[in-house]
């Protein structure tokens, strides 16, 4: 078969063809779901499923490439082509996506002099790794060689970051000489100068939007004169971050601009056909002046839900698309109630999972066991732990640092790293100040609780009284996926200031979420049943409920594995692993109030959930509900 670009429409086998496609991430939907997922899409009338291609959780350490279980693109491809569906392949190596980094791996932000999204060396060495390694995938899965994939994307977006042709022409040249044949394109939104600075020979010009159609295309047809007019992201929902309402859009307006689309001919990809979920530690952020992490839930106000339930923007939309093409008779099934259960909660000790002081060791590079898209300790490769270090015998001697490193100068991929310090003695409180904290601390002296530091409050100073131990933790809430902070460092940054003088002398812990939770889990011997009953190693216990960071178990029992959701609606901030699997983060803040879990990470019998709570679990009780609770939808 052939794919082409002709002088009006995409020509597929010589005979105009209408592109009707989805957006649908792989590395945002459990592997053994992706085929539902994919045949749910096909019954709205689509004939393609595009996707992102995340570089950090393909490549989250240098070198260490992996494209299998849930980065298997080609698996993913197969299934499209199994169900008689076309792809759409966007490597980037830019994504945005609200997902963590834009997609690019912190090693490669954080090496020294590094240009991002331009013609730098450095990068482009880098880049041109990675596309090959991609292009590996894709290159026999073209359609010319029977495969499904009828189009690949240069980067994403470029018109809103950066002009730099030469940069895309070599993304262009690197592409076909890896052996793509099928057409490129580009993507922007439809102002002028994003679709001339995102242009490139080579690349027929798409648009991204999802509102004023027949302007839009007006505006992209200005800067493509010939060839399909096509809406290569349709938005048809919008994402939500953590402090805000839960965003939704009107399903008669967007029936309403598909139908203009349509109407004009165009082609269209749905942004999203179904969003998924940001599991573990994937999330992003944005920042245009304040910084606001994107939430667990990608639920996105999809046709097809978190869950992969047809809505009804599934069946607004697949009556448009009638109007222009063949649908299936055949429609999804409604997703019924999830079963309600109540799991009581233990604390497990901290030592039988917390890393201490003396973990910290000199010349150590911190954890090394999550990735950028840590899922679970088991997932991404891990590396050797602070445990393998004590099992060798080496004594602890913790590393001290007169300005705190960050999570990138400590080579740490997760979420929390505990900075502490002595402090100078005094008779009263004193002031301390950062430049910063990226991006949420919690700041105790002696193990007691004085107050917390937000980034997104632009919080950076806080008065701590006299004591001997001053402790902050520190969380990376998610790494900016958008314009020119992307790559930025985390954790304390710069030289704290105590009533002015420099503090020096700190030591820094990484904690390694995903492990901690398996450590939990783990953890039978070292629970006291209930809060009350809690042991006195438990971090900040305080009149029986737990104060600080803390370590909860629990067990439920299933006759068979289905889809829960967890409702976190009584907890404070922190993360949830159901065996072994990371949720995800939690927090009171909202807007979502439950946890997607799906049923392909549970099992018959007897299955455990650990959480690392790092404020006030008012509940001693894990809830499984009914239905997702994704927030109020205005403020």
């Amino acid at each position: 078969m052939t794919f082409e670009i002709g002088d009006e429409h995409f020509l597929l086998d010589g005979e105009p063809h209408r592109v009707l496609s989805g957006a649908l991430h792989y590395f945002r939907v459990h592997p053994e779901q992706w085929a539902d997922r994919i045949h749910k899409a096909k019954l709205m009338g689509l004939n393609t499923i595009e996707t992102y291609v995340a570089w950090n959780a393909h490549e989250p350490r240098k070198g260490e490439w992996d494209a299998t279980g849930w980065n298997d693109l080609g698996r993913f491809l197969d299934l499209v082509a199994a169900e008689g569906m076309h792809a759409i392949v966007r490597p980037g190596p830019y994504i945005c996506a609200e997902w963590h980094n834009g997609g690019l791996p912190t090693w490669l932000t954080a090496m020294p002099g590094i240009g991002l999204r331009r013609s730098e060396p450095t990068y482009l060495a880098e880049v041109e790794t990675y596309l090959r390694r991609v292009y590996d995938i894709v290159v026999p899965r073209q359609i010319d060689l029977g495969g499904p994939v009828v189009l690949v994307q240069i980067e994403n977006e470029y018109g809103a970051y950066g002009n730099d042709t030469a940069y895309l022409e070599r993304l262009v040249e690197v592409t076909r000489e890896a052996g793509i044949t099928v057409p490129l394109t580009t993507i922007d939104q439809p102002t002028d100068q994003m679709l001339s600075d995102g242009s490139v020979a080579g690349a027929h010009l798409t648009g991204s939007f999802g509102s004023r159609a027949d302007a839009r295309l007006a505006t992209l047809r200005r800067h493509q004169p010939t060839g399909p007019l096509m809406c290569a992201e349709f938005w048809d929902g919008w994402f939500d971050w953590w402090g805000a309402f839960h965003h939704t859009t009107s399903v008669e307006d967007a029936a309403r601009e598909l139908d203009a689309l349509l109407a004009a001919g165009a082609s269209v990809n749905f942004y999203m056909v179904h969003g998924g979920t940001n599991y573990g530690l994937t999330n992003g952020a944005n920042h245009k002046g304040r910084y606001l992490p994107i939430a667990t839930s990608y639920d996105y106000d999809a046709p097809l839900d978190e869950a992969g339930n047809p809505t009804p923007k599934f069946f607004a939309f697949k009556d448009v698309i009638a109007k222009y093409a063949d649908v299936p008779a055949e429609s999804p099934a409604a997703g019924g109630p999830a079963p309600e259960l109540t799991v009581p909660l233990s604390i497990v000790a901290a030592d039988a999972w917390l890393p201490t002081v003396a973990d910290a060791r000199v010349g150590s590079p911190g954890s090394a066991a999550s990735a950028d898209t840590a899922r679970s300790a088991g997932s991404a490769g891990s590396a050797a732990s602070a445990d393998a270090t004590r099992s060798a015998g080496i004594p602890a001697s913790p590393a001290t640092y007169a300005v705190p490193p960050t999570f990138d100068a400590l080579q740490h991929l997760s979420a929390l790293v505990s900075y502490e310090v002595e402090l100078p003695d005094a008779s009263s409180p004193r002031l301390l100040e950062f430049e910063e904290v990226r991006d949420h601390a919690w700041v105790s002296v002696d193990g007691i609780p004085v107050g917390t530091l937000s980034r997104t409050l632009h919080e950076t100073a806080i008065v701590v009284p006299p004591g001997q131990r001053l402790r902050v933790l520190v969380e990376e809430q998610g790494r900016v996926n958008y314009a020119e902070r992307i790559g930025e460092e985390k954790g304390i940054i710069g030289a704290p200031l105590l009533d002015g003088v420099p503090l020096e002398g700190w030591t820094a812990t990484p904690i390694d979420v995903a492990e901690a939770g398996l450590a939990i889990a783990a953890a039978g011997d070292s629970i006291a049943e209930g809060f009350a009953g809690a042991p006195a190693s438990a971090p900040l216990h305080h009149g029986g409920t737990p104060l600080g960071i803390t370590g909860l178990r629990g067990e439920f029992v299933l006759d068979e594995p289905t889809d829960l959701y967890l409702d976190t609606s009584r907890w404070g901030k922190g993360y949830a692993l159901v065996n072994g699997f990371l949720l995800g983060r939690y927090w009171r803040s909202g807007p979502q109030q439950t946890l997607y879990v799906p049923g392909s990470v549970l099992r018959s019998g007897t299955n455990t959930i650990s959480v690392i709570e790092l404020e006030v679990a008012v509940s001693p009780v894990a809830r499984f509900v009914a239905q997702a609770a994704l927030g109020p939808l205005e403020e």
